[in-house]
């Protein structure tokens, strides 16, 4: 399945968890999105996870116990996981890009897809 689609149907699926579910998955997501951007190699990253942990600054933020934040992380991960696996079951994605004129598709690295959910 391509990894955008992927990508997108994650996002939707975490704009749908509730709000404490979803502050906390961004909030650790984030934090660990900021020490990828910053780490020059995968070394360097666990050693920024193990320096930075986003699961600690978790609980300094929603002052929640750390086996508490790392269970709810699991939780959300798990229903995550199998809400984006059932939509792949049923998404459908159509090429449509030899359909438009060649001005719209000039760039030949430009797809255009219809999305059906």
């Amino acid at each position: 399945m391509n990894e955008r689609l992927i990508e997108f149907l994650l996002r939707s699926e975490v704009a749908n968890l509730p709000k404490e579910k979803q502050s906390l998955y961004k909030f650790i997501v984030d934090a660990e999105d900021s020490l990828v951007d910053i780490a020059e190699t995968v070394d360097e990253f666990q050693q920024l996870l193990v320096k930075h942990s986003p699961y600690e600054q978790a609980v300094h933020h929603f002052n929640i116990p750390f086996k508490e934040i790392v269970y709810m992380m699991d939780e959300i991960e798990t229903e995550l996981n199998m809400k984006v696996s059932k939509r792949c079951e049923k998404v459908e994605w159509i090429d449509y890009t030899d359909q438009f004129s060649q001005s719209v598709t000039a760039d030949s690295s430009k797809r255009i897809y219809l999305f059906i959910n």
